[in-house]
């Protein structure tokens, strides 16, 4: 599965798989070992260990006498197959929404916050285009499934 995550130096997407205990983590692998750490094994052969938090949304990496920040970037709704439609990807309540129609949104740009299971999750725009439809305001509840906003994407 495709994730995205923020750091200091910009976003960055790695691709994670599991098999067994072992992440795969792009090229390379992680191994939780017994006494909690990482095992982390680089694609050039070369192994260290890391040790992790994580404080909300973001994980602490410390790894190699340095420590990284990674804030995953939520995916956003998934598209519909029928036209643009953004469809909730789990039943929650919708906290906030930044956009109305006719307005323009970028990629990665954030259209709704939804909260679900005391948790925070934003929808983000997959691509660039024009919102043509608001189907929640904020305060409503959605149910997984259920198309919370519509956009054309732009041309490319």
């Amino acid at each position: 599965m495709l994730h995205q995550f923020r750091t200091a130096q910009g976003d960055i997407e790695v691709t994670v798989a599991k098999q067994g205990d072992v992440w795969h983590l792009g090229e390379h692998q992680a191994i939780v070992e017994d006494d909690g750490r990482l095992s982390i094994h680089l694609s050039n052969g070369m192994k260290g260990y890391a040790t992790t938090a994580k404080v909300g949304d973001v994980w602490w990496v410390h790894f190699e006498g340095h420590t990284f920040c990674l804030e995953r970037i939520e995916p956003g709704a998934s598209q519909s197959g029928d036209g643009g439609g953004l469809i909730a990807p789990m039943p929650g309540k919708v906290l906030e929404v930044f956009v109305e129609i006719g307005q323009s949104v970028e990629a990665g740009e954030t259209l709704m916050v939804l909260e679900a299971m005391k948790m925070e999750h934003r929808i983000l725009a997959s691509n660039s285009g024009e919102i043509t439809g608001v189907h929640f305001a904020a305060g409503e509840q959605v149910q997984q499934g259920s198309v919370l906003l519509e956009m054309v994407e732009d041309e490319a």
